[in-house]
């Protein structure tokens, strides 16, 4: 059965470095399922859950606040801003950075707050979301 190899790095280091059969990203545009010999691709993530499926069958769950996401026909490359592995997300303190950016957009008056605000909300419903999904997987 046919492979990619995937490293996702952020700037604190590497994440993960291993052979899947499928990942799928968030792509700016929408969620993208890469398999191997992909056509080369170049493109924007935005906040939300990377899932890899390693060659065993199992699924490998990391949320990233965004970056960039190259593909080779034999390589998947994501270069995340923020980067975690799926265990690592804290549900709890996920919807807490949520109520808090909420609170920020209703606060925001100039044109950078509020676009500022709505990045931070945007990061942290997809964080939110991501520890919700991770939580269904394990029960």
């Amino acid at each position: 059965m046919a492979t990619i190899k995937v490293d996702i790095v952020s700037a604190e280091g590497e994440i993960h470095s291993g052979e899947a059969l499928m990942v799928f990203a968030p792509a700016i545009m929408g969620e993208i399922g890469i398999a191997p010999r992909h056509a080369p691709l170049l493109t924007a993530l935005k906040p939300g859950e990377v899932r890899v499926q390693d060659p065993e069958g199992a699924e490998h769950f990391f949320y990233v606040t965004g970056g960039m996401l190259e593909v080779q026909p034999a390589l998947v490359t994501v270069l995340a801003d923020t980067a975690l592995r799926g265990e690592q997300l804290d549900e709890a303190a996920a919807l807490a950075a949520q109520q808090q950016a909420e609170q920020a957009l209703q606060g925001a008056s100039e044109e950078t707050d509020i676009a500022r605000a709505q990045q931070e909300l945007a990061e942290a419903r997809a964080r939110y979301q991501a520890a919700q999904k991770l939580r269904g997987k394990r029960k």
